[in-house]
């Protein structure tokens, strides 16, 4: 039995999605944020040292990282490759481009427009507030939401072009691209101006699998 170390909140949740995708049994060990920083629990270090989630243990084996959990069960489970396309092709070389584009790009600005966005509401003194606040609305100006921006353009594009990230065909990428555009709808500008984004995520929402996802997951928002 595969057991998930899933947090709260978290991209833990498109693990769960890709093992209701793949029609894995696993079993979910949930983990809550603390309620005022809202990081990981201490107990999640028990698991893997660095303490975060997800973390997957399936027998003997031990893995973290989104990314490396997919690449893990896609190896071992999807035989009939289901969930990526064959080696070689287009398609497969879209997949593994998304498929790493999600934690390696995507998510790097995302993080950094909330991490800025809670210095620019963060309580201090009354007489640093201006100085806190320009620099972050700086920071968030010159090379945030630009970033942003462009990389939206871009996957508007890409999905202008082919209705999944890999293709004509649902794949594990998509999978992946899940987070980071969740996040982007939620606090980063992903709004009617994508219409192709928006369709996507609709689409992804509808699927049987997703649903059965959050079920198994507990409640689900982005943090903001």
């Amino acid at each position: 039995m595969i057991v998930v170390h899933h947090l709260e909140n978290s991209r833990s949740q498109r693990v769960l999605w890709l093992l209701e995708e793949l029609g894995l049994a696993y079993e979910v060990k949930r983990y809550e944020r603390d309620r005022e920083t809202m990081l990981a629990p201490p107990e999640l270090k028990r698991v893997h040292p660095l303490g975060k989630s997800p973390v997957i243990v399936d027998g003997a084996v031990t893995v973290a990282e989104t990314g490396a959990i997919a690449e893990y069960l896609l190896d071992t489970y999807d035989s009939d490759g289901r969930l990526r396309p064959p080696a070689g092709t287009e398609a497969r070389r879209r997949y593994t481009y998304w498929l790493h584009f999600a934690e390696g790009s995507a998510m790097p600005p995302l993080l950094m427009k909330l991490v800025f966005d809670r210095v620019r509401s963060a309580p201090v003194p009354f007489f640093i507030k201006p100085v806190v606040k320009g620099i972050a609305d700086k920071v968030t100006g010159s090379f945030i939401a630009p970033n942003i921006a462009a990389q939206l353009a871009f996957m508007e594009a890409e999905l202008a072009a082919h209705p999944w990230f890999a293709g004509e065909a649902f794949s594990a990428a998509d999978v992946m691209m899940s987070f980071p555009l969740e996040a982007a709808a939620a606090r980063a500008g992903l709004d009617a101006r994508y219409p192709k984004l928006q369709d996507w995520l609709k689409r992804v929402h509808a699927r049987a699998a997703y649903g059965r996802a959050l079920e198994r997951g507990g409640p689900y928002s982005i943090i903001g």
